[in-house]
């Protein structure tokens, strides 16, 4: 007779998500996720799957918390200008002071160039912070916060793509007060 196994598989996912995103894909071996999510490997198979599925599982689990918090923030402001500033500002406080830096960005550099399950979660990730900024500067448009902005799908892609590039520059230079600096000159760039 087959034994049930008996974990809690929400917190085995946060779990091993937290091991991958400390040493990436490659350098995580099968022992170090059964050890951090405290079962065996049998159990890891019978359940979830190989390595791989398990690491599609924890970048979902990543990216959907992360979409999560995004939507509970922006609500909790008091105008889509505001929402955006807290989305530039969340971004700085994620790269100076989270232990393992951007688990999607990690992902993306290491794994998702050659692999198209992964490729997609990320991919969907991406698309739904471009949709969610976008929203926040047609709103803030609409409220007139934003009255300099002409293309919005093309302002997105240029916030987007500056603070993505705050995490190269944060591995590489380990400078919180750079990155402080150019993140307020954004802010300021945006408000006026």
């Amino acid at each position: 007779m087959a034994r049930n196994v008996e974990f809690n598989e929400v917190e085995a996912i946060q779990k091993a998500m937290e091991v991958f995103w400390k040493k990436g894909y490659s350098g995580t071996s099968l022992r170090d996720l059964t050890d951090a999510m405290k079962i065996n490997s049998s159990s890891l198979y019978n359940t979830i799957g190989d390595k791989h599925a398990l690491f599609v599982k924890c970048l979902k689990h990543y990216t959907e918390t992360r979409m999560e918090e995004a939507r509970k923030r922006a609500a909790g402001a008091k105008s889509p200008l505001e929402a955006l500033i807290n989305v530039i500002n969340d971004s700085v406080t994620e790269i100076i002071h989270g232990n393992n830096s951007c688990m999607a960005i990690k992902a993306t550099f290491e794994v998702a160039a050659s692999d198209k399950e992964v490729q997609a979660v990320l991919k969907a990730d991406s698309d739904f912070m471009y949709s969610f900024i976008l929203s926040l500067i047609k709103n803030a448009i609409k409220a007139g916060e934003l009255s300099g902005v002409k293309d919005p799908e093309m302002y997105t892609d240029y916030l987007v793509s500056v603070y993505t590039g705050w995490y190269e520059s944060y591995i590489l230079h380990q400078d919180p007060i750079r990155i402080k600096k150019v993140a307020q000159y954004l802010i300021t760039q945006i408000s006026t």
